[in-house]
């Protein structure tokens, strides 16, 4: 999905010594001491999974089986993974994907792309775009509702300003385009300085498409300029979906975000984007006790 993020560990590393020091309780009691929040309104946020990095390597049963497992309710499948769900895909494969989660308690709520619109070479940013139409297509046939593109970067040979323009555009054709096949084009904060807020509202801005919003990707830039409450005000209406990096984190407020969140009425999927394990069920149990805790649900 995105490049690593910063400051990573394994999650299992951290269950043992956060989770097996103090215990679920404990860790949920410190992270309330350091950020109290409000769920004055039932949450209706709902957990799901990326399959950038822990199920890469899972087929498709295999991502369904842990997930119920592990009460995940969603998944977003990232392209060049070994489930396999690209365009090459028949019209009998893309129906046989779509019956394996229709038929059970896991939905397919997007799929996740590597297409971005930043460059400067307009006949290659025309190829993105028609490869993205092509996707939307597949997300159309598989039963996804949606599908997360990305900026990623800005040219140094290109004022911003344009840059910008040039990508909210795109996603403006590209929120057309899939508003046809009932399918969000959903822009993840990503990429230097693209993933500063105040330039995604621009994006934002720009495409000014009901079916073009934003995928709250948990970075540490959320917190740059006048902070993490200004940039999420900046485009909290426009939020579609969420991705969560390893909750132990005390680097990001991620309470706070789940308490914005709820706030702000959202009823989406936050997504668990966290590294491999050799004990993956057992880690995303961890990850949605560590949730429901920041949400007092536990």
């Amino acid at each position: 999905m995105t490049d690593p993020k910063p400051n990573r560990r394994t999650f299992l590393r951290a269950a043992g010594l956060g989770l097996g020091a103090l215990g679920l309780a404990g860790q949920a009691a410190l992270a309330a001491e350091k950020s109290p929040a409000s769920f004055a309104r039932p949450s209706r946020i709902r957990l799901g999974l990326v399959t950038y990095n822990l199920a890469k390597d899972w087929d498709i049963p295999t991502i369904i089986r842990n997930c119920q497992e592990a009460k995940f309710e969603g998944v977003e499948l990232r392209t060049t993974h070994a489930h396999g769900v690209e365009v090459a895909l028949s019209k009998g494969q893309r129906e046989e994907v779509r019956r394996q989660f229709r038929e059970s308690s896991v939905g397919l709520m997007g799929l996740g792309s590597a297409f971005d619109y930043h460059t400067p070479d307009q006949a290659r940013l025309r190829k993105d775009i028609e490869a993205t139409k092509e996707y939307i297509v597949l997300a159309h046939d598989v039963g996804a509702p949606g599908v997360k593109v990305r900026p990623n970067g800005l040219p140094k040979e290109v004022p911003k300003e344009k840059t910008l323009e040039q990508i909210g555009l795109s996603l403006r054709e590209l929120g057309e385009f899939g508003d046809g096949y009932g399918v969000q084009i959903r822009l993840e904060v990503h990429g230097p300085e693209t993933s500063l807020l105040p330039n995604i509202k621009i994006i934002m801005d720009t495409a000014r498409h009901r079916n073009v919003g934003v995928c709250w990707n948990s970075n540490q830039t959320d917190l740059a300029g006048e902070g993490f409450d200004h940039n999420f005000d900046l485009v909290k209406d426009r939020i579609f979906t969420v991705h969560m990096r390893d909750l132990y984190l005390d680097e990001y407020p991620f309470r706070e975000l789940l308490t914005r969140l709820n706030e702000a009425g959202f009823t989406g999927f936050c997504l668990a984007e966290i590294p491999e394990s050799k004990d993956a069920v057992r880690v995303m149990n961890y990850f949605r006790g560590l949730f429901l805790a920041y949400q007092n649900l536990l």
